[in-house]
């Protein structure tokens, strides 16, 4: 059997003379911006996601621009905000989401060889989408074991953990010979709960445990771990009078509805066992030769709530914990290794960076921006000073009913504007209060500011020609 080495060198003797980078797009679900070892966390294990970020450039102000699986993971795939690509919600967008043009898509088109690996989920259905010569896909949420899948057309059940047989599907991808960049776009459950849904999106059960199930052999990894927790997990929406709202049927804020301990290192543990399997790609990238000419993108789709607040599933809402994501970008070719950009980055920038970074014109409408000229450890000086963050009404988690929202992020200050609610608007001045445990809209001397803040929204929503509601 052939060493890696005498595998890189085969393999580079077989070089495509099409010199543009292959590109691996890793999207986790659900995970947070401080859950792993290279954003701080104390004790998380996650070596290989770690070195994308070690090994690359680590994005310290990356924001969701939809902080909800569907529609942010088709923010991702366009670069525009949900108002404008239609999916607005995690109820089944399976039609829509075969009319998106993505930057896989227009990848393909420009000679890329391509797979999709994962998890959909803008709709139930998972047939292939357009751009995509590769696919293994499961079919709404899925799995974590022993997972049903389409595999290039074919309907299969495959044995093992999900994490593990998406990750391998990966790197053999990334083994074979060709004659043109490829990209892996690697879309993970990890680290979203099994939940059990209707066509509307509505949950029809959920398992004791949350539904989150690690492998066995990490079952007891970080038992004896204490969990961190932000000081905000002790406050129950004081001051909030949307999260403060009688709902039926739904308790109020407090001690007991915040994420419990064990539900958290079950959620650390599911994103250990991506990262384990994860090393699996970085591996084949090596000993293929490919690594140093490979563009690699670690990021999630949204964060998630461990108690702040009192809250716990309701990651829809526009706090720190559920709008910032990991972001890194590895390419040895071009990037400082640890390298950090206090940038103000977004999901829907992903599509015309990977489109820059191949040679590619991004479409004229997109909305967010490259960030390859952040990638060198320039801060350019027309940046972008705010973002726009925008999530819609649904009811799919009744607390969430009627909480549509549009919000601008400054560096210093945050205003969230409900869309439904009447009187509830929320002003943070993040510097002072990065927990957001004390809304200042109420507040005495504020005029000034809410009123800049106003008008900065209005200019970012003009600027996306956003419409509310979207007509689709």
């Amino acid at each position: 059997m052939p060493t890696p080495a005498a595998s890189a060198i085969a393999f580079a003797a077989n070089r495509p003379i099409d010199s543009r980078p292959n590109i691996v797009v890793v999207v986790l679900d659900d995970a947070r911006f401080d859950d792993f070892g290279f954003s701080g966390h104390p004790f998380v294990r996650t070596p290989n996601f770690d070195c994308i970020a070690t090994e690359g450039m680590q994005f310290s102000n990356a924001f969701a621009s939809v902080p909800l699986c569907s529609p942010n993971r088709a923010c991702i795939l366009t670069g525009l905000y949900a108002h404008a690509h239609g999916i607005i919600d995690n109820t089944d967008r399976s039609e829509r989401s075969h009319q998106l043009v993505t930057f896989p898509l227009l990848l393909n088109r420009c000679g890329y060889q391509t797979a999709f690996i994962g998890k959909w989920h803008m709709g139930l259905d998972d047939t292939r989408r357009p751009g995509f010569d590769e696919w293994l896909c499961m079919r709404g949420q899925g799995d974590y074991f022993d997972p049903e899948v389409d595999d290039n057309g074919g309907r299969r059940k495959l044995r093992g953990y999900a994490s593990e047989i998406f990750s391998t599907r990966a790197a053999d991808f990334i083994r074979r010979q060709r004659d043109r960049p490829f990209l892996a776009y690697l879309s993970h459950k990890a680290v979203h709960p099994n939940l059990f849904q209707d066509a509307d999106g509505s949950i029809k059960s959920l398992p004791e445990d949350g539904g989150f199930t690690p492998p066995e052999r990490l079952a007891h990894m970080y038992a004896d771990c204490a969990v961190p927790r932000r000081p905000n997990a002790a406050s129950f929406g004081e001051g909030k009078p949307a999260l403060q709202r009688p709902i039926e049927g739904v308790p109020p804020l407090g001690s007991g509805t915040g994420t419990p301990d064990h539900v958290i290192r079950n959620r650390l543990r599911i994103l250990t066992a991506a990262d384990e399997a994860f090393g699996r790609v970085l591996e084949a990238l090596d000993e293929t030769g490919q690594a140093d000419n490979t563009v690699v993108v670690l990021t999630s789709d949204h964060g998630y709530f461990y108690g702040e607040h009192g809250l716990n599933e309701e990651r829809r809402l526009a706090y720190e914990e559920s709008i910032r994501v990991p972001l890194a970008i590895r390419w040895p070719a071009r990037i400082e290794a640890g390298s950090e950009s206090e940038a103000f980055a977004l999901s829907v920038d992903l599509a015309p960076t990977i489109l820059e970074l191949a040679g590619v014109r991004a479409p004229i409408d997109t909305h967010g921006r490259s960030l390859v000229p952040l990638l060198g450890g320039a801060f350019p000086r027309d940046w972008r000073r705010s973002v726009l963050i925008e999530c819609f009404s649904d009811t799919v988690w009744p607390r969430m009913v009627a909480m549509g929202y549009q919000a601008v992020r400054t560096g210093r200050w945050k205003h969230i504007r409900y869309t439904d609610l009447e009187g509830m608007d929320e002003l943070y001045d993040l510097e002072a209060d990065p927990y957001e445990m004390h809304n200042l809209r109420a507040s005495r001397g504020v005029a000034a500011r809410r009123a800049e803040l106003d008008a900065e929204l209005n200019r970012l929503l003009r600027e996306t020609d956003a419409q509310y509601p979207p007509s689709m």
